[in-house]
C-alpha cells in the first residue's frame, strides 16, 4: 500500500496555515524562540508521534525537533513524548496539525489496547476493517498494530472477502467452488474469506476447499459455540466474529473460541486521546 502520509501532512499545514498564521505574524516577534513539549494528558498508548515530528519539521526544517518515546508505547499522565524548540511562530503554526495527527493515531492505538487487554487469554485476536478515513488507512492500521491489535486485508486487493451480496450474485456453491479454485489459480497467495450469517452456510462452506476464513457475521455466542464446534479441530479456515463488537460484548466472544474478533469501532468511531503542546518563550 502507497503511504501517503506525506500528502496528507502537506493538505493538512496548507488547509490550517492558508495564507499564514495571522496571529503569530502580528502577536510574535519574528526573533522570539521558544522551547515546547507535547505531553499526555491522561493516560494511553501513543501513535503518530513521528507524523507529529514530521509536521514540525515540514513547515520549518530549522526546528529542534526530538522524539522522546516512540510509538506504541503505554504512557501516564504528564508522560512527554516530543520536545521542539527553535522559531516560536514555526512552533505554533504547527501545533494544531501536529496534534490532529497525534490525538486521532493514538485513540485508534488505545481504543485498540483496550479491546485487546479485554480479550487477553483468550486466544482471540482483534482485527480492524476497512472502516476508515479516507486517506488515513495505512496510519489508522498503523495505530491499530501499536495498540496490539492486528491488520485484517489493507483493501479490496489483498484478500478475497465473499459477502451476502456476493453469495446472492454468484449461483450457488458449485459456483462458489468453482470461483475460489480459479482465484486460488489466478492469485496465488490471496486468501479467501466467506462471510455466513446463519449455521447452516457455515457447515456449507466447511465442506468447501480453498477456504482460508469464515467470517461469523451477528451470530449468538451459542452459534459462535456451535459453529467451532463444527469446525473442530481444522486449521484453516480460521474463525472471524463481528458485527456490533464492544468492550462490554468482547470478552464472552472470545471465549466461544474464534479466532479473531473484527471490531470496526477501533478506526472508526474513536474518540481523541488528550494530549497537549505545553509552549516556554527563551530568553533573547
Amino acid at each position: 500500500m502507497t503511504d501517503h502520509s506525506e500528502l496528507l501532512i502537506d493538505l493538512a499545514l496548507a488547509e490550517d496555515l492558508g495564507e499564514g498564521d495571522v496571529t503569530s505574524l502580528y502577536f510574535i516577534p519574528a526573533e522570539r524562540k521558544a522551547r515546547a513539549f507535547v505531553a499526555a494528558r491522561r493516560e494511553g498508548v501513543i501513535s503518530g508521534v513521528e507524523i507529529a515530528a514530521r509536521v514540525f519539521a515540514k513547515l520549518d526544517p530549522g526546528l529542534d525537533v526530538e522524539v522522546m518515546l516512540p510509538d506504541g508505547s503505554r504512557v501516564g499522565e504528564g508522560a512527554l513524548l516530543l520536545k521542539v524548540e527553535g522559531a516560536a511562530r514555526s512552533i505554533l503554526g504547527a501545533e494544531r496539525t501536529a496534534l490532529n495527527f497525534l490525538q486521532h493515531l493514538s485513540g485508534v492505538a488505545t481504543l485498540t489496547a483496550a479491546f485487546v487487554e479485554a480479550v487477553k487469554g483468550t486466544g482471540a485476536r482483534i482485527l480492524d476493517t476497512r472502516k476508515t478515513t479516507p486517506g488515513y488507512r495505512l496510519l489508522e492500521k498503523k495505530a491499530v498494530v501499536h495498540g496490539g491489535g492486528v491488520n485484517h486485508r489493507m483493501g479490496l486487493y489483498d484478500r478475497a472477502m465473499v459477502k451476502d451480496n456476493h453469495l446472492v450474485a454468484e449461483g450457488g456453491l458449485d459456483a462458489l467452488q468453482s470461483a475460489i479454485l480459479r482465484l486460488k489459480h489466478g492469485r496465488p497467495g490471496v486468501e479467501v474469506e466467506l462471510e455466513a450469517d446463519r449455521l447452516a452456510q457455515v457447515r456449507e462452506f466447511l465442506e468447501l476447499d480453498g477456504v482460508d476464513h469464515i467470517l461469523l457475521d451477528n451470530m449468538r455466542l451459542e452459534e459462535l459455540r456451535e459453529a467451532v464446534a463444527a469446525r473442530g479441530g481444522r486449521r484453516p479456515p480460521m474463525f472471524e466474529a463481528s458485527g456490533g463488537v464492544t468492550l462490554d460484548t468482547v470478552r464472552g466472544i472470545a471465549e466461544t473460541g474464534v479466532d479473531f474478533i473484527s471490531v470496526g469501532a477501533i478506526t472508526h468511531s474513536v474518540p481523541a486521546l488528550d494530549l497537549g503542546l505545553d509552549f516556554t518563550p527563551l530568553a533573547s
